[in-house]
């Protein structure tokens, strides 16, 4: 039998190095783009937590003159919403408020400190209307 036509078993070290390469190009695409996608996914958390402090002020306010900051306080004494949000990616504050108005405050915590284009996520109600911010992070 001549050495051509024996069959080949496996693979040679060229072929797995090839493949490791393209698994390794691939994983260098998608990695950051992943982490992009959870970090924009997670924003939901300060949306839904800005939200639910706009909707206690509302009630706050219909019984009171004016909005209040106290956060976590139980009511009467306060709004009785943690300072966290709900999954923990974001620190959670009231300021400026008002008889006409008040803006909550979401602050990136650990690894969602690295969403940069939205240190803080912010919601200002004021008389003309509600403000979201920055452009771009409410989507």
């Amino acid at each position: 039998m001549h050495p051509d036509t024996t069959n080949r078993l496996g693979f040679t070290l060229l072929e797995l190095m090839i493949t490791v390469a393209i698994i390794g190009i691939l994983a260098a695409i998608a990695y950051p783009s992943y982490q992009n996608h959870v970090l924009r996914a997670q924003r939901a958390d300060a949306h839904e937590s800005l939200l639910r402090i706009h909707l206690a002020q509302e009630k706050w306010r219909a019984n009171r003159v004016a909005y209040t900051t106290n956060l976590s306080a139980q009511p009467p004494a306060g709004l009785g919403i943690p300072a966290i949000s709900a999954e923990g990616h974001y620190a959670l504050a009231i300021t400026n408020a008002t008889a006409t108005g008040f803006t909550g405050t979401a602050t990136p915590r650990d690894a969602q400190a690295r969403d940069t284009a939205c240190n803080p996520i912010q919601l200002i109600v004021a008389p003309t209307g509600e403000t979201r911010g920055p452009a771009g992070c409410w989507r």
